[in-house]
């Protein structure tokens, strides 16, 4: 009775085929579909709640527009957010974990302002130190950690090199956005092709053919919404090269390695 009762649980939660119109009109399936979404990021632009009452809201409402808008049953809805819960914190929450943990030991040990006094003394002019930090070191941390530690790490560091927060949020942000398709070890990329069924390496080469444009144009246009044109037109050979020198081994990399 008992292995009985386990199939039929087992059945409940097999796999389950995703009709993506079920309202027979793609706008219409599209905003109940983006209802989550909409509800998370507006709770947390808006509403002024807390992080992770904004996340259980959206959780709630992604599993309303599961079981009511899509039809999927409440069993298979339910395992879904268990294992996505489950995914996040390993082995994302783990990643972010040890990263946090790298980042308070060169605090306490003195490495984090070492470094930093250093980065001033080689970097006086702040557009690159913007660069070197958001873009480069941002990029270096997104690949070996990724989930939003390179955006916390280097806004902590522009911050303290005297940035605006503002100015170290917003533009660690727009820095973050071209190393994200290969963050924390290419977790993206791995995760995609486990969804689609799609060969991982396929779509690591053709993401480094689409995102080198985007590379290129990353460091300048941080410069850009830090100091306007004026500013970019002193610094744009050193925002070229780092945006080049990125591509380049972007593209290189994923395609031919």
């Amino acid at each position: 009775m008992a292995s009985r009762d386990a199939w039929r649980l087992f059945h409940h939660i097999m796999p389950w085929p995703q009709n993506y119109d079920p309202f027979s009109n793609a706008v219409l399936s599209t905003i109940v579909a983006a209802l989550p979404i909409v509800i998370l990021m507006g709770m947390l632009a808006f509403g002024q709640v807390r992080a992770w009452v904004a996340a259980l809201l959206g959780l709630g409402a992604a599993l309303a527009v599961a079981i009511l808008g899509f039809g999927m049953p409440w069993l298979t809805a339910g395992a879904s957010a268990v294992y996505g819960a489950a995914f996040g914190l390993f082995p994302i929450g783990w990643i972010v974990l040890n990263v946090m943990f790298l980042h308070s030991m060169t605090l306490r040990s003195g490495s984090f302002e070492a470094l930093k006094q250093g980065l001033t003394r080689v970097l006086p002019d702040p557009r690159m130190q913007l660069i070197l930090v958001a873009f480069c070191f941002g990029g270096f941390i997104e690949g070996a950690a990724g989930f939003g530690a390179p955006v916390a790490i280097t806004a902590a560091m522009l911050y303290s090199m005297g940035f605006s927060p503002l100015h170290s949020a917003g533009l660690s942000l727009i820095a973050n956005t071209a190393p994200v398709a290969f963050g924390s070890v290419g977790i993206p990329i791995i995760t995609l092709a486990k969804m689609t069924g799609l060969d991982e390496f396929k779509l690591s080469a053709m993401a480094g053919r689409e995102l080198p444009l985007f590379s290129m144009l990353v460091p300048g246009w941080i410069i850009w919404a830090y100091g306007g044109r004026k500013a970019l037109a002193g610094v744009w050979v050193g925002a070229l090269v780092a945006g080049g020198s990125f591509a380049v081994m972007q593209f290189v990399v994923s395609n031919l390695f």
